[in-house]
């Protein structure tokens, strides 16, 4: 356009030479000669308006405008552009400067734009009218808008002197741009004015026509003409079938009212003319009967008209006379009246009726263009989706003015909406009062999709507004999720070729399907618009609780972590009673590792999980990813089933019901339990966060296009355009076996290689067979396998997964068949000894394979049915499992176990003493120390799982998703040792296969331990290892007390350290006891060690008499008995005749310690222990005056965790009433 203003000249004459030839071309009428006359009339028009300014500045016509055709602002004008004839510069600043308060004002173009303004597109039939305003000229057609409308100008050549032009958006090139008229169009041919009727028109008023609807008989013969003034105008109803509106005139009372269905084509451009308010008239109507409408209604005739009230040229029409008296004296029937206040006040608890009104304002915001939500005077909302509003939505934009009549007022509506939202339905409204002086903004191809989808969510699932604002911020959080890497825009919200639901509505539909049952009526347009009392989706509404949201994968995490950090209170991770003994590196030990469970209730609104499926080529684990990052995540099919089909990759994945996990990692330094409260002893936090959830729990959509696998990044990158799968490749089946862990081991490089040491790298082995040979693509699917002279050999292959590929550690699991598919012109010998991926070594042999295959990064793996594949060998694929006797013998013929078990704790410990020797001091894995997890073994044999200690160290850590207590994990060949105090444990190694078979329940229900007589302890592998016992003390063995140094765990008199050389960096000391006792309950004997708190609970001291006795002991710092029997004197470490050892050596054989108790406890002798059980042995006991000889099994060896008095004892302890 620039361009072709530089050409025009300073010159009239030039300039009238141009203004001739355009309006020759361009504005003639077509099929007729070019006149002198017609071209002097245009350029008349445009000079006296010019004029008529006042501002030409002495120029008689304006020589710096230039003509412009509709067909050049099509092609040529690409911006928005705005032109005022005759506005100097400073009036257009002026102007510019009030719009560039909020935005960018319409720049400006000197252009002269003339044209017929019509409601007819093209030269198309009548019929074919809908209401829209054109501006057409010889080269084209324009649709338009205009405030205020007069019918008379419809078919005549105006010049337009104040006007904006909006091109299309440059994401819809079918896309027709648009022109908004501001002021008065100056007519080129003066119009002629139609001179008023010779006689008054007879009208009938409101009352009168209404009073006439009740009588059938009456219409048949009669067509009159209806008076009054608008009081209402209902939306233009654009339906399948037909268009048409609904007027109202009358008074403002409901009966005082009559309303008028305008149907023709022809009038549908009416709407545009009318102003509520004014006073008119229609001409030449009938009554009808609406279906589904229990009345008549006026409806106008194609000869009808549309009038100005002019009282002058009208008169009231007698129908006393025309009709006769009966008609006025009967009594109408009464409208249907308003709903009853009562019933109103009796549902008041369950809706809340939304406010009728009027309200013109000025658009300040555009909260969502394609589902009709706008911002009105900064302060209320307003919903146009509930009437069909496809013309105003190019105009609405911030400036714009409207007049909304008969609106709905909704406050409170809840779901995340916190300002007061105006509604229009379709009774009401919504007229445009003044175009905006703001460039329109650039449109997100969020924005300018999803139209279609809010319809669809208004009109045909009738949601609520409540609910459909919910659902509109609901759709705009998933498009940010996933548009544009994940899915283009309008995949997401268009619904697809074959017919099927978006994207978006599928996503939102479980919760939809809830609040909102599909099968809901549909709307009665003529019902919503004319009966009494009004009804419409927007005349009730509840207040919605959000039900849900879908946060972007990197606000879950970063909430979760927020949740667990703030929930991080090393107070509360700790015991109470037992934290105050615990010494410096204990305390710091039980903190370092701590985890926390969210599920979805934990959030408000409860959060569901979606995103997209992949796989790491870095970490070899799976992850949601999303538009903001990805999220590990941990995936069980049915039946404690591991996922095995690659094909998932990729897929959208919904979850409502998962565990959202955070294992939280500290390094502190706490001096002890009273500085636990303090800060700055905290020198490192760090988290990790992953989620785990059932298959079965999940909504899972393949993508419309191909999706990166690998998450090598954070960032999510764009994928290239690849085809669905390999035209051309080879591939082979083979059966999985086993598969060993994903750990860094170290391999030799290829020769010529670089001399440099290699690192180690993340990788993992399976081992297998072959099962056929190599299969070429053939169309889509695979050709035979090709002959080879060994087919009938065990042909066992080991497979190498390094770099790229560990990407499918995951999917692979014992028992399964695969296909590795290898994509691009087939090569001989691929998958073959000596192939171009083989690698000849010598422990291949040892262990039994044909050859070492190293899977390539282009390479795939497919899942196959084995029922499928001929000659499969029958494979097992039930879990193998060791006995529990080769679990816990000192058999070491096969050291490498097999078991499942349920993780009761996991903790941090100090590296075991052979992997530190293994390990150079100083290393990143010695200072990670060992990870320790306890398990209850599952075996069918036993009725009460033993436990077993498992350690993860070295490379293995960090340990592996969902080891969790309270999970169930299979673990397959773990080496086992046995400790020096013969206990039997566990270690990962690098052949070890792990696998989650569920998750920790989401309540924990607290099992009691059984309650037992300790005779049955002795049953060997039918015993509990924790039970209850009720018994009686005997007799004391031993007690102990003493403070030590919190740091260096050495004894502390008086609170100081008494070690030599002591460079301890703090002063402080615990307190530690310990106490063993005989006990037994008529069954059998045990020595019971109790240590700590439970001392005090063995002493039957209460916690004042507990605290001042540990205090009188800080004085020595240690104070030990030693009872050698009945009657003898104790050993002890002070003297025996201090107050304080008289005191101890008192209290332990009084009745307050030797009396009957509920014991919990565990077996000190672990049932991993493979020393076997003490025979009974013989010994005699003195009955008074006889000697008796008989067996007595050997004591049991336990360890308090309780212990309680009974319910029937009265023993208070040993100074109770002092407590």
């Amino acid at each position: 356009m620039a361009a072709r203003r530089a050409q025009a000249v300073g010159s009239e004459k030039t300039w009238l030479e141009a203004a001739q030839a355009f309006i020759q071309e361009t504005l003639c009428p077509t099929g007729k000669e070019p006149t002198v006359q017609f071209t002097q009339l245009v350029i008349d028009c445009v000079k006296t308006t010019w004029l008529s300014q006042g501002r030409h500045q002495g120029f008689t016509l304006p020589l710096s405008y230039s003509f412009v055709s509709v067909q050049d602002l099509r092609s040529h004008q690409h911006l928005p552009c705005c032109s005022h004839l005759s506005w100097s510069s400073t009036a257009y600043q002026a102007w510019a400067q009030e719009a560039g308060l909020s935005g960018t004002a319409l720049p400006r173009e000197r252009l002269l734009l003339l044209g017929t303004l019509t409601d007819l597109l093209e030269d198309l039939e009548q019929e074919c009218r809908n209401g829209s305003l054109y501006v057409k000229d010889n080269t084209g057609i324009l649709g338009c808008e205009l405030i205020d409308l007069d019918l008379s100008w419809l078919g005549h050549l105006f010049l337009f002197p104040s006007w904006s032009y909006l091109p299309p958006a440059k994401w819809n090139a079918s896309g027709e741009g648009h022109l908004e008229l501001w002021g008065v169009p100056v007519p080129v041919v003066p119009l002629t004015i139609s001179p008023g009727p010779p006689t008054p028109i007879p009208v009938l008023y409101p009352e009168a026509a209404s009073r006439l609807l009740r009588h059938r008989s009456k219409l048949r013969v009669i067509q009159p003409n209806l008076a009054g003034k608008l009081v209402r105008l209902s939306a233009l109803v654009k339906s399948k079938k037909k268009a048409y509106f609904i007027a109202s005139l009358g008074e403002l009372s409901p009966a005082a009212h009559v309303s008028i269905i305008v149907q023709v084509p022809a009038q549908l451009v009416w709407h545009r003319a009318l102003w509520p308010g004014r006073a008119y008239v229609l001409t030449e109507l009938r009554a009808s009967k609406i279906h589904g409408h229990r009345y008549r209604v006026w409806t106008t005739n194609p000869s009808s008209h549309l009038l100005p009230l002019k009282p002058e040229c009208v008169r009231e029409l007698d129908l006393d006379l025309e009709l006769g008296r009966t008609l006025l004296e009967a009594d109408p029937k009464p409208l249907p009246g308003t709903s009853n206040i009562q019933d109103r006040q009796e549902q008041k608890g369950l809706a809340r009726d939304s406010r009728l009104l009027s309200y013109t304002g000025t658009v300040t915001g555009v909260l969502n263009q394609p589902a009709g939500l706008y911002e009105l005077d900064g302060q209320l909302g307003l919903c146009l989706s509930y009437q069909p509003f496809h013309g105003l939505r190019r105009v609405v934009r911030p400036g714009v003015c409207l007049e909304l009549q008969d609106v709905h007022l909704l406050q409170s509506v809840g779901g995340g909406t916190r300002r007061p939202v105006l509604a229009a339905c379709l009774r009401g409204a919504v007229l445009l009062r003044g175009f905006s002086r703001q460039k329109p903004e650039t449109q997100s191809s969020l924005q300018a999709w999803g139209a279609s989808l809010y319809e669809q969510l208004v009109w045909e699932r009738q949601l609520g507004l409540p609910l459909y604002l919910w659902a509109t911020k609901a759709l705009e959080e998933l498009a940010c999720k996933l548009c544009p890497h994940v899915l283009r825009h309008h995949q997401f919200l268009q619904c697809s070729c074959s017919g099927s639901p978006s994207l978006g509505l599928q996503l939102l539909a479980p919760a939809l399907d809830v609040l909102a049952p599909p099968g809901s009526p549909s709307r009665n347009a003529h019902r919503e618009i004319l009966e009494e009392p009004h009804c419409c989706p927007l005349q009730k509404y509840t207040r919605l609780q959000t039900p849900c949201s879908f946060p972007t994968l990197a606000a879950l995490k970063e909430e979760g972590q927020s949740k667990a950090w703030a929930s991080f209170d090393p107070k509360t991770l700790l015991p109470v009673p037992e934290v105050s003994h615990l010494t410096s590196c204990q305390l710091n030990q039980r903190l370092a590792w701590s985890w926390l469970c969210l599920l979805p209730s934990t959030f408000h609104p409860a959060q569901v999980l979606l995103g997209v499926l992949v796989a790491s080529s870095h970490k070899g684990c799976l992850q949601l990813r999303d538009q903001s990052g990805s999220l590990p995540c941990l995936l069980l099919n049915e039946h404690s089933q591991p996922v095995t089909d690659p094909r998932l990759l990729g897929c959208l994945v919904r979850a409502e019901r998962f565990q959202l996990v955070i294992e939280r990692n500290v390094r502190s330094s706490f001096p002890s339990w009273k500085e636990l409260g303090m800060e700055g002893f905290i020198q490192e936090q760090r988290a990790r966060v992953y989620v785990q959830f059932f298959l079965a729990d999940a909504l899972i959509w393949p993508m419309p296009r191909p999706f990166l696998h690998s998450a090598s990044s954070s960032a999510p990158q764009p994928e290239p355009a690849l085809p669905e799968g390999p035209l051309t490749g080879q591939s082979r089946l083979f059966l999985l076996s086993h598969k060993e862990a994903l750990m860094k081991r170290n391999f030799c490089g290829p020769p010529g290689a670089s001399p440099e040491v290699a690192k180690p790298t993340l990788s993992f082995h399976i081992s297998g067979s072959w099962l056929g040979g190599t299969q070429r693509k053939e169309g889509t699917g695979w050709g035979p396998p090709e002959h080879r002279g060994d087919e009938n050999k065990d042909q066992k292959v080991l497979l190498i997964f390094i770099g790229p590929s560990v990407r499918w550690f995951e999917f692979l699991h014992p028992g399964h068949v695969y296909r590795l598919v290898a994509p691009g012109p087939p090569t001989p010998a691929l998958f073959e000894e000596g192939g171009a991926s083989c690698i000849s070594q010598r422990p291949l042999e040892l262990a039994g394979c044909t050859s070492c295959l190293t899977v390539q990064d282009a390479w795939t793996l497919e899942l196959e049915r084995s029922r499928d594949i001929p000659d499969v060998p029958s494979t097992n694929k039930a879990l193998p499992e060791s006995s529990l006797t080769d679990l816990l013998s000192d058999n070491f013929t096969d050291s490498l176990v097999s078991f499942s078990a349920e993780i009761l704790s996991r903790t941090l410990c100090e590296p075991l003493p052979a992997a530190i020797w293994t390990k150079p001091v100083g290393s990143a894995e010695a200072k990670r120390g060992c990870v320790k997890i306890t398990v209850a073994v599952e075996t069918a044999d036993c009725e009460f799982r033993p436990h077993l200690d498992i350690y993860i160290e070295g490379p293995h850590l960090p340990p592996p998703l969902g080891l969790l207590p309270g999970a169930r994990v299979y673990f397959n060949q773990l080496e086992k040792r046995v400790s020096r105090s013969h206990n039997v444990y566990c270690c990962f190694q690098s052949s070890t296969y792990m696998q989650v078979l569920s998750f920790p329940p989401e309540t924990t229900v607290s099992v009691p331990l059984p309650h037992i007589y300790l005779a049955r302890l002795l049953q060997g592998g039918q015993a509990p290892f924790q039970a209850v016992a009720s018994c009686h003390i005997v007799s004391v063995f031993s007690l102990q007390l003493r403070w030590v140094c919190a740091h260096c765990t050495s004894v502390s008199i008086q609170g100081r350290c008494t070690h030599q050389g002591s460079t301890c960096p703090t002063q402080t000391s615990v307190s530690q006891a310990s106490i063993r006792l005989l006990v037994e309950d008529g069954t059998a004997e045990a020595v019971v060690t109790c240590r700590n708190h439970h001392v005090a609970a063995a002493l039957g001291l209460c916690p004042s008499e507990w605290t001042s006795l540990l205090e009188l002991v800080r004085g020595p710092g240690k104070v030990a008995l030693q009872f050698i029997g009945p009657g003898a004197q104790p050993e002890s470490s002070a003297k025996t005749d201090e107050p304080l050892t008289l005191f101890l050596r008192t209290l332990c054989t009084s009745l307050s310690v030797l009396r009957p108790i509920v014991l919990s406890f565990e077996l000190e002798r672990k049932p991993s222990k493979i020393i076997p059980l003490e025979p009974p042995r013989l010994q005699q006991f003195q009955c008074g005056k006889l000697p008796l000889l008989t067996h007595v099994n050997p004591r049991i060896q336990l360890s308090c965790l309780s212990i309680q008095e009974p319910e029937h004892s009265s023993s208070l302890g040993a100074f109770a009433s002092s407590c």
